[in-house]
């Protein structure tokens, strides 16, 4: 059984709440649910973490790398577009990565369209909605059985 840590960035505590048209009525809580499902019938457990603060995002990151957790998904919100920091502790830890997005990002603000992460992960979800952490969880469990 491996370890697949689900990572959500700042406001996302407030899904089901904020702007529900661009990003759906589920409540964080009720997506993590349905993501941890997939990984359950894989044999593989989620843990999940939402900070707003960029520091504490790192810092889960670093510890995920010293609990040996296998594979990450990560909806960074805001700090898509400008965490250098953030992306650094990704690539420090060298864990795999899926980046997900509830909304298409590149159908957004020209400002939007541009995330510091897409480079260093194993892939990227944008735009489908809360479906898109069930299919990171998925795609990381494919991975985990090769």
């Amino acid at each position: 059984m491996a370890t697949i840590l689900i990572v959500n960035g700042p406001n996302l505590n407030l899904l089901g709440r904020r702007e529900p048209a661009l990003y759906g009525a589920e409540s964080l809580e009720t997506l993590m649910e349905r993501a941890a499902a997939v990984a359950a019938r894989a044999g593989h457990r989620v843990e999940t973490f939402q900070h707003n603060g960029e520091g504490a995002l790192i810092d889960r990151v670093q510890q995920a790398g010293r609990e040996q957790v296998a594979f990450i998904v990560i909806n960074p919100g805001g700090l898509t577009h400008t965490s250098v920091a953030l992306r650094d502790a990704l690539a420090a830890v060298a864990i795999p990565f899926i980046e997900v997005h509830l909304s298409n990002i590149y159908a957004r603000e020209p400002f939007r369209r541009r995330s510091y992460f897409t480079d260093l992960a194993a892939g990227a979800i944008v735009g489908l909605g809360g479906a898109g952490y069930e299919f990171a969880v998925e795609a990381a469990c494919r991975h985990l059985a090769t």
